[in-house]
């Protein structure tokens, strides 16, 4: 793989950092890959080679490639940290993805702006939310570690999936939503556009392998103004494994000048719903669906949103959101889904006993019987 053509774009109110990706050892296209902001942001935008090069790394495995050549200064920080992703990488799919040579020059001198700051990738799911408001409870405002800025990033659940899509009207309904947290948490909301998953948006690549590498390709790009990025725990500790965004992986993608870090490991999922629970604003514009439903956050039918629901029964907490417009779930719902794929049972199995609490053996009984089958 050749990553080239660097370049830097500013129009139409939007700025954009591009590169051509060129393969060499399969049959598949060129292709311009970009990470984009809006107007307000420009001046925080950099042409990092840092960006492209994590953001390829998955792909370029997962197709075979033997190198990543790339005309650019790496940090060496972030090459020792690509081999351990590689090697990660090698041992999750049993040798499948073979170590790839990265063809660029080291990079010696690093030039660090001391008025950088903190940040977080906020989707508006409980993982990021609870994150947030775990950060903005703990540190002091004038602490580093203080969360700042706030990415919202198209080309995820909203964008990612060429065949269904750009969906901007959707982005532009969580963004106002995620505004009102922003708000409230006093953090900038900064929307970011990328279209790095068009690479390859096979759905369990993305999310077994290669997600959290693109959260981090979008960090890259803005090192110019943070220094340290957060990624929300999609699972606690008992219950980790191989995930495009894992504690073992997220890490490994920083370099000297930006520290990346997966965060919230010592918290079960339905620990992180009471903290959003708790938070009023959060509370009434959370969004967990990835159905994108043209006039609601969430559609209340897809597996997950029911799945949330049904959290939200156990802790007694459905009927306080407007983010849900339904206030039950009935057996019938949870029926229609496999619930053990992807590693989905911890979720339900930690939901139980609150349930049974709540009286609702219709749901725990279900729930028992299609994690036995």
């Amino acid at each position: 793989m050749r990553i080239s053509n660097l370049k830097f774009s500013n129009e139409e109110k939007q700025a954009r950092v591009m590169a051509t990706i060129q393969w060499e050892d399969c049959d598949r296209p060129d292709h311009e890959i970009f990470i984009e902001t809006e107007e307000e942001f420009v001046q925080d935008l950099s042409l990092n080679p840092h960006s492209f090069l994590v953001g390829c790394i998955i792909p370029a495995l997962h197709f075979g490639e033997r190198r990543i050549f790339l005309d650019a200064e790496i940090c060496p920080t972030l090459r020792e940290g690509l081999e351990t992703v590689m090697a990660l990488m090698k041992e999750w799919t049993q040798g499948e993805y073979k170590p790839l040579n990265i063809e660029a020059k080291t990079r010696s001198v690093v030039n660090l702006n001391n008025h950088r700051r903190a940040g977080l990738f906020l989707s508006g799911g409980m993982d990021s939310l609870a994150a947030l408001r775990i950060n903005k409870k703990t540190y002091p405002e004038q602490h580093p570690g203080s969360i700042k800025d706030c990415l919202l990033v198209h080309g995820f659940d909203i964008g990612g999936v060429i065949e269904s899509g750009m969906k901007y009207h959707v982005f532009d309904r969580a963004k106002m939503a995620l505004s009102k947290v922003a708000k409230d948490a006093k953090v900038t909301l900064i929307p970011v556009y990328t279209n790095i998953r068009h690479l390859c948006d096979e759905r369990e690549l993305w999310l077994d392998r290669f997600f959290g590498a693109v959260l981090a390709a979008v960090a890259h790009a803005f090192s110019s103004r943070l220094n340290l990025v957060y990624i929300a725990s999609s699972y606690d500790i008992p219950n980790l494994t191989p995930c495009g965004s894992h504690p073992l992986l997220d890490p490994a993608y920083s370099s000297y000048a930006l520290r990346i870090i997966h965060r919230d490991l010592a918290l079960s999922r339905l620990e992180k719903l009471r903290i959003v629970a708790d938070w009023e604003v959060a509370f009434q514009n959370f969004r967990v669906c990835l159905a994108n439903v043209p006039d609601r956050l969430n559609c209340g039918k897809c597996e997950k949103c029911i799945r949330t629901m049904t959290e939200l029964l156990a802790i007694d907490a459905l009927d306080k959101t407007k983010a849900f417009i339904e206030n039950d779930v009935t057996s019938e719902q949870l029926e229609q889904f496999d619930i053990t794929i992807r590693h989905r049972d911890s979720f339900y199995r930690e939901m139980l006993s609150l349930l049974e609490k709540q009286g609702r053996d219709d749901l725990v009984n279900t729930i028992k019987k299609m994690l036995a089958d």
